[in-house]
């Protein structure tokens, strides 16, 4: 991957970390030029949305105050891996769970 086709996608990969919402628009930003770099950081940035709202739902039915502490500081930390490699220039997973996203979420082209 050249210089350039990072420069494409950085922005398509830093509005991809903005909410889920910003994942969806990501994805629909990334489906003419195909650019490598925006599809992998909209893999990541959608596997983390994904991750914390379906565990927030599980954790609504119990409320645990220290498993909610503990989700968002999970988040917010690998939230922040993904989006400073992004802004970096850098195709980095997220710990643990990223190359997972890689591999669940093909349809992300």
């Amino acid at each position: 991957m050249n210089e350039q086709s990072i420069k494409e996608g950085k922005t398509t990969a830093i509005i991809a970390y903005l909410t889920i919402v910003g994942a969806f628009i990501a994805i629909t930003m990334n489906v003419e030029p195909k650019n490598d770099f925006a599809r992998f950081h909209t893999r990541q940035a959608f596997g983390l949305h994904l991750t914390f709202i379906g565990f927030a739902l599980f954790l609504s039915v119990s409320f645990n105050k220290y498993a909610w502490f503990g989700l968002y500081i999970f988040y917010i930390v690998l939230w922040f891996y993904g989006f400073l490699g992004a802004l970096n220039n850098k195709k980095q997973s997220v710990p643990v769970i990223g190359p997972y996203f890689q591999k669940w979420f093909t349809f992300i082209q």
